[in-house]
């Protein structure tokens, strides 16, 4: 092995390694916000009687609060498996375009293992710091995954433990942490770029209208998300195109 490719590979790892921590501390107010919500998700599990166990189980192979709720709610209400996988499925469905949309960030010849990892790991805010680097690599959503995965799936794990104890105006207190650290996530791209700004505005504007619109506020709230997605994703690739490098050189 040459000098040159010596140098590389070390630059390689080190950037590997950079990334890593990059992401595992990105993960880790992401993790805490998880824990928190996750902690109420518990609480409906254990309504289901589900052990902390498997309330555990279920929060690490759903990273989702509105499709474990609705996990949780259908095993309640005694629903077939049939059933269950359904609901799970279309409440869950804006990951498949959150999973194609971070694909593109992928660099060409990106083994299968890696995108089959981070798809499963994809949620709204871990997506949200993976598609707002400039230079993306899959280790950085590891990092993030190492702290959130765990923190979400723990939290459920004690809320079962913790029953019906606490009241509920603490539980939606400590949920509301995540959607401020959310925002923090959303806001600093919108002042650097007025497509993502007037994006983003639009977004809060016609889910607003969807929540008060008599047919519009019967949609579910992942349906709901679904369609707003594809629809102002769509309106946004036609009217504000993202340039390919060579064009942009």
């Amino acid at each position: 092995m040459s000098t040159n490719e010596i140098k590389k590979d070390g630059q390689e790892k080190n950037t590997g390694r950079s990334d890593f921590k990059e992401g595992f501390l990105a993960g880790i107010p992401i993790g805490l916000g998880y824990f928190a919500v996750s902690f109420s998700l518990g609480i409906v599990a254990r309504q289901a009687n589900l052990s902390a166990e498997q309330g555990f189980i279920a929060s690490f192979f759903c990273l989702a609060s509105a499709g474990e709720k609705a996990l949780f709610d259908s095993i309640a209400a005694s629903a077939t498996f049939l059933e269950i996988a359904l609901i799970t499925l279309i409440v869950n469905a804006r990951y498949m375009l959150m999973s194609c949309s971070l694909s593109q960030r992928f660099e060409e010849g990106t083994p299968f293992f890696h995108r089959f990892l981070v798809g499963f790991g994809v949620s709204d805010e871990l997506f949200a710091i993976a598609v707002s680097r400039e230079r993306y690599k899959p280790i950085f959503s590891y990092g993030a995954f190492l702290v959130a995965i765990p923190l979400w799936s723990l939290g459920t794990f004690f809320g079962v433990l913790a029953g019906n104890h606490l009241p509920a105006r603490v539980v939606s207190a400590l949920s509301v942490a995540l959607y401020g650290m959310f925002l923090a996530i959303v806001v600093p791209p919108t002042r650097k770029n007025t497509a993502i700004r007037l994006i983003v505005l639009s977004s809060f504007l016609s889910s607003f209208l969807f929540s008060i619109l008599p047919l519009l506020k019967t949609i579910s709230a992942g349906t709901r998300t679904i369609i707003l997605t594809i629809a102002i994703s769509a309106i946004a690739a036609i009217v504000k195109p993202l340039k390919e490098p060579e064009e942009k050189k």
